[in-house]
């Protein structure tokens, strides 16, 4: 497995690539990275076969002034022993500086899909993010990109962006991995207190409950409330957000006669989870 820790390093190593599949992360990686990594490796081999590259960047433009960039784990060689093992054939490993140069002016940000949702949470957070995912299909100039569903208005708001901006990269849609109590995986679980950590599954009942309510024509108002009082009920369980939008888009419904993505935002202590579901009519 080949490491990068330049642009440079990796546009050279990029030259006789190939067919390649980019799997952007922040490291920290759990089985639900991996599943991405294997998402990658088979819509390659469907093709013929290629090369997977990992990118690991912190990206500080996309966390607020209040967030917790600094706290947010890194575990560099755990990362790369994962990944080699997983069988990644390269990793991106930029530092920030190389990515945000000094003076820099230009920003990729969607006027309406970047400021709705966690993007209204979250000032300025998708501005971050697509601005980087643009820098790293220039940089890697995949074929494919995987990300997880678990980020839905990312992946959704991703997938506008390639469409809108004619950049010829296949987004690889992954569903959410979970752990056995229904935690969806993610790098900020390891910074839930113990107490925190066993509140958490609340969110993945929240959402088991809804998506079947949904099912049996439950409306709107039936499912935000079910959900509302599922959580109510765990004291740890700091509601930010519940909103159930259009699967497609985002955009606000009013009944349930398509399918829906079910999005939440809970607090437990100071980590801020989000999950999601979509369910159908």
């Amino acid at each position: 497995m080949d490491i990068c820790r330049s642009i440079d390093a990796m546009r050279t190593w990029r030259e006789g690539a190939g067919r390649v599949a980019l799997v952007p992360t922040m490291g920290a990686l759990h089985d639900g990275h991996l599943t991405l990594v294997a998402r990658a490796r088979d819509w390659l081999d469907a093709r013929g076969g290629g090369r997977v590259v990992t990118s690991i960047f912190v990206n500080p433009a996309q966390f607020g002034p209040t967030e917790d960039l600094d706290r947010y784990p890194r575990q560099e060689a755990q990362d790369l022993d994962l990944l080699s093992r997983a069988g990644c054939d390269a990793v991106f490993l930029p530092q920030a500086a190389d990515i945000w140069r000094p003076g820099a002016q230009t920003h990729v940000q969607l006027s309406q899909l970047g400021g709705i949702l966690m993007g209204r949470l979250r000032p300025g957070h998708f501005r971050g993010v697509a601005t980087v995912v643009t820098k790293l299909f220039n940089i890697v100039q995949p074929q494919a990109a995987a990300f997880g569903e678990k980020d839905y208005q990312q992946l959704t708001l991703i997938r506008r962006m390639v469409a809108d901006l004619d950049i010829p990269v296949t987004i690889l849609p992954v569903p959410t991995v979970r752990e056995a109590d229904g935690l969806a995986m993610s790098s900020r679980n390891q910074r839930l207190t113990p107490a925190d950590r066993a509140a958490a599954p609340v969110l993945a009942r929240a959402l088991d409950r809804a998506q079947a309510m949904a099912g049996q024509g439950a409306g709107v108002s039936a499912l935000r409330r079910a959900i509302r009082d599922m959580l109510r009920a765990e004291p740890r369980a700091d509601i930010r957000s519940i909103d159930i939008r259009d699967a497609e888009d985002l955009s606000r419904v009013q009944s349930i006669d398509r399918a829906v993505v079910i999005l939440l935002a809970v607090r437990f202590g100071d980590v801020l989870l989000i999950d999601q579901r979509v369910a159908h009519p």
